[in-house]
């Protein structure tokens, strides 16, 4: 199954965009051998429009333009279900044992995501009950998505 992030909002040059870098570079290494590739991370400014609701219908056209038909959307929203690593590879594991080819996790911009893209989502997922700036959620989704493949491959990187 191949893994991009949708992101509002551009990495720039600096500790956030190494860090975030470091662990997609871990995730591209090691997810193949499972079946999970990582394939790209996908960039886009944010809206300019004059109001919360037009940015993010405009936000959301942009991520649709990225957004295969028969793709898996996850959702990051803090009010989206919370789940511990073990649950995360989990779900991951499951969606690419079910055949699944393609999935997009979208991070949303500072007014967060369109409410028709939530009737797309296959997932609504938090990263906790917490606020967390794009830069922090890139790095933490990042994160994540190796850990997810080390405990999937029984790599002792996820201790209990």
């Amino acid at each position: 199954m191949r893994i991009s992030i949708f992101a509002v909002g551009r990495l720039k040059s600096g500790p956030e965009k190494d860090l975030a870098a470091r662990y997609i570079e871990r995730l591209a290494k090691t997810g193949p051998a499972i079946g999970l590739e990582f394939s790209r991370v996908i960039e886009v400014g944010e809206s300019r429009a004059s109001n919360a609701e037009t940015r993010k219908r405009e936000e959301a056209a942009m991520l649709e333009k990225h957004l295969a038909d028969s793709a898996v959307l996850v959702l990051l929203d803090e009010r989206g279900k919370a789940l511990d690593s073990p649950a995360f590879a989990s779900f991951f594991g499951d969606l690419r044992d079910s055949g699944k080819r393609d999935l997009v996790i979208a991070i949303g911009g500072a007014d967060g995501l369109d409410p028709a893209l939530y009737d797309k989502a296959t997932a609504v997922l938090n990263l906790g009950k917490l606020t967390w700036p794009h830069q922090i959620v890139r790095i933490l989704i990042a994160e994540q998505l190796y850990r997810a493949v080390t405990i999937l491959s029984g790599h002792p990187y996820h201790r209990v």
